[in-house]
């Protein structure tokens, strides 16, 4: 009966860590730190300040000619293992983001910031294993009485599907077991 009863709460109780993964993706507010679900803290890196030359805009002389566009990223990953290895490959080397965005802005084929803000978004999370992510783009030149212009969003991993284990032995074991 005890296998019972710990199948029961394993497949159908709102608290267990698969009721928690079933759960919505937090939006995490400008300024706070990002947290995994368990509720650890997320290590971060950033890139503040980048700064690259590219096409974009929807006025006609704004997809003429390369203007500067300002980068900031906030890469959120659980746990840095290098803070105990020393090891690049245990962190998101910012050196290979810094030449990404480069590769990006000359090649991305957009019009708008808020675009190009989540395909960068997209790379960091797909490509340099982030769970988080806040993008700063902006335009520092768009006008002569404006110190700068832009977006500023941020992104989650997407979270791994439920199994569909946890659904079937509820429905197999629905009236079987008493409450």
């Amino acid at each position: 009966m005890e296998l019972f009863e710990a199948v029961r709460q394993t497949c159908t109780s709102p608290g267990t860590r698969q009721g928690a993964q079933a759960g919505v993706i937090a939006h995490h507010g400008v300024g706070t730190s990002p947290q995994v679900a368990a509720g650890a803290p997320m290590d971060l890196v950033y890139i503040e300040g980048f700064t690259g030359l590219t096409v974009i805009g929807i006025d006609v002389s704004e997809l003429r000619d390369p203007q500067p566009v300002r980068i900031s990223l906030t890469i959120g990953v659980p746990s840095i293992r290098a803070c105990a290895t020393d090891r690049i490959e245990d962190t998101v080397n910012y050196a290979a983001v810094h030449d990404a965005l480069h590769g990006l802005l000359a090649t991305h084929g957009v019009q708008l910031l808020e675009r190009l803000a989540e395909k960068i978004a997209q790379m960091v999370i797909a490509d340099f294993g982030a769970h988080w992510v806040r993008v700063s783009l902006a335009k520092p030149a768009k006008f002569a009485d404006v110190e700068s212009v832009g977006v500023l969003i941020e992104r989650t991993r997407a979270r791994e599907p439920v199994r569909a284990q946890g659904v079937t032995c509820a429905f197999l074991g629905k009236g079987l077991i008493p409450n």
